[in-house]
């Protein structure tokens, strides 16, 4: 099985995000990147797949942020070949960059696209259904496990509905997968494996153009959140704060 995952890089939510002088974006240029967690899951299933019956791994990431790090932690987990993708400036939004991926994906004449269903820096989770729109390839997503069926050109999935609701379906390949979850936890990978993939590691550089297209939508201003000013912090002993408890919720009507 050929097997393409596209890899993202993501705002680290531990450091406080700046907004721009525009008003209607994060100031990227302060923020420090990860790998986005659910194109990490996306990665440790298509090594699962690969372990569990033969598969050849590519990586796809556009070049921006810390991705060189991202990509040689890819490598080390069992990855076989590694694509970036050039960008001047900052990323596009989702339908622009599904078409970069979709565009440097095709040549590969993968079986398998797999590519994590959300990124908390998107407002719709678009990539990955845009990804299979721009391929031609049908798609299903919040996927939680991937396996080999029995039959032969075709994939057993795990797909969670609301509710915490979960089908098994079959999917004939070619296909393209929206990752919600692999089938374990992506691996740890020890520091010696990384540096050894650094010395070893080549990256493949795969140019890709692609027709300007308008966003579907536009962010008219961003808003830190609000400070609160009605929280009240409650001191003293156990049984005092239990007692001013009380009080409130009697004051609010719900205990008599």
């Amino acid at each position: 099985m050929n097997i393409a995952v596209v890899i993202r890089q993501v705002p680290d939510l531990i450091e406080p995000l700046e907004i721009d002088a525009s008003g209607s974006a994060l100031d990227l240029d302060s923020a420090s990147f990860i790998v986005n967690e659910s194109d990490d899951h996306a990665l440790e299933q298509a090594i699962l797949l690969k372990e569990a019956g033969g598969a050849t791994v590519n990586v796809v990431a556009l070049d921006f942020g810390n991705v060189d790090d991202t990509l040689y932690a890819a490598s080390a987990k069992g990855a076989d070949r590694i694509f970036k993708i050039p960008l001047d400036g900052l990323p596009p939004p989702p339908r622009a960059a599904a078409a970069l991926f979709a565009e440097a994906i095709k040549p590969l004449q993968a079986d398998l696209v797999l590519v994590g269903v959300q990124a908390h820096d998107e407002l719709d989770g678009g990539v990955s259904p845009f990804l299979a729109a721009a391929m031609n390839l049908p798609y299903v997503g919040v996927i939680r496990g991937v396996k080999a069926a029995s039959e032969p050109g075709t994939i057993s999935v795990c797909k969670e509905f609301p509710g915490a609701v979960m089908a098994r379906l079959k999917v004939k390949l070619p296909a393209v997968l929206g990752i919600l979850g692999a089938e374990q936890p992506p691996r740890y990978v020890p520091v010696s494996r990384i540096r050894a993939a650094m010395k070893s590691t080549q990256f493949e550089e795969r140019s890709v153009a692609t027709s300007p297209s308008e966003p579907l939508l536009s962010v008219c201003r961003l808003y830190p959140p609000a400070s609160g000013s009605r929280a009240e912090m409650l001191s003293g002993s156990e049984t005092e704060v239990a007692a001013r408890i009380a009080e409130i919720l009697a004051q609010k009507g719900m205990v008599k």
